[in-house]
């Protein structure tokens, strides 16, 4: 009987051993990692703060092969000395007649032109397709809300970001490195001047419409254009419409007297819901009521249609094909 216990104890140990799960402690970082890191960071500290490298200083760079694939990219056909010109800066020139000069050379010739004129040739360009686009994409919006939306596109500091992320930074010949973004917008502009010169009008457009336009996706129409009076416009768009002027009526409220008060206000015209809106007191309310009517008014929502950025553009023109 008691051989038979002892059998049985064995058996349910043997199983509780099988059942119990086994840790096994690993480390997830090698024991040399940290001094590496620390004799990186003393080398580091030793040769001080570091001027960045172009990359045209590495040995293997080739410059024409570069800018070669760079139209290769972009799926469209430059003449090679043309986009040579766009991305040499007159700074760049200056820069290297200095140094022959230096070197003792008394007749300097520069085998370089600068992107000055490409750069005013596409800036015309962008702007001229930019202003159809906008008007397209949204008619009801007035003059002055268009224009705000272009000049947004136009900017430096869009136009520069637009040239940074396809590239430009390493092709670009300046005097400095890296080059500010008013080198890098020039740049972009003289790149569209010079594929308007190298491939036709109609490419150019289709360029600014596919790298510039779309900086307007999931944008904010009220963030690029600042109304600073809403309540004036309201009035001056029901006057062209022929309509009364619009009433705002208080819709509820909660609060009142407390730092967490709200107000919901409408405004009517012709006893029609045309905007609401909340604020903290009833001026605000009136404020975001307007703002709300004239989003729907220039059709500006947030849940407005999406833009097309598929659209064709006539050739020579800056019409866009409806």
């Amino acid at each position: 009987m008691s051989m038979l216990r002892s059998s049985v104890t064995l058996l349910n140990l043997s199983r509780a051993l099988t059942l119990t799960p086994v840790i096994v402690s690993s480390r997830s970082v090698k024991r040399w990692v940290a001094p590496t890191l620390r004799e990186l960071n003393r080398r580091s500290k030793k040769l001080g703060p570091q001027q960045p490298q172009p990359r045209s200083g590495f040995v293997e760079w080739n410059y024409r092969a570069e800018l070669f694939a760079f139209g290769k990219r972009l799926q469209e056909e430059f003449q090679i000395p043309l986009l040579q010109t766009a991305f040499t800066q007159q700074s760049y020139i200056a820069q290297e007649e200095l140094k022959q000069r230096d070197l003792g050379i008394e007749n300097v010739d520069i085998q370089l032109s600068h992107n000055h004129e490409l750069s005013e040739r596409g800036e015309h360009i962008i702007k001229e397709y930019v202003d159809a686009f906008i008007g397209y994409s949204l008619p009801k919006v007035p003059a002055e809300g268009r224009k705000a939306i272009a000049s947004y596109l136009l900017s430096t500091e869009i136009l520069s970001n637009v040239a940074l992320n396809l590239g430009m930074k390493e092709l670009l010949l300046d005097a400095e490195y890296p080059p500010s973004t008013n080198s890098m917008s020039k740049s972009l502009k003289a790149v569209v001047g010079a594929l308007e010169q190298s491939s036709g009008m109609e490419r150019a457009f289709l360029f600014v419409r596919d790298f510039v336009c779309t900086q307007l996706n999931q944008k904010d129409i009220l963030e690029l254009w600042n109304i600073e009076n809403p309540e004036d416009m309201l009035k001056q768009q029901c006057q062209q419409k022929k309509l009364p002027a619009p009433e705002p009526r208080l819709l509820g409220d909660c609060g009142k007297n407390t730092v967490l008060s709200a107000y919901h206000v409408g405004l009517y015209c012709n006893k029609t819901l045309i905007g609401k809106g909340f604020g903290e007191d009833i001026p605000t309310a009136v404020k975001t009521a307007s703002l709300d009517a004239l989003q729907t008014m220039f059709d500006i929502h947030d849940n407005m249609k999406p833009f097309d950025f598929k659209i064709q553009v006539q050739n020579k023109t800056a019409k866009i094909n409806q």
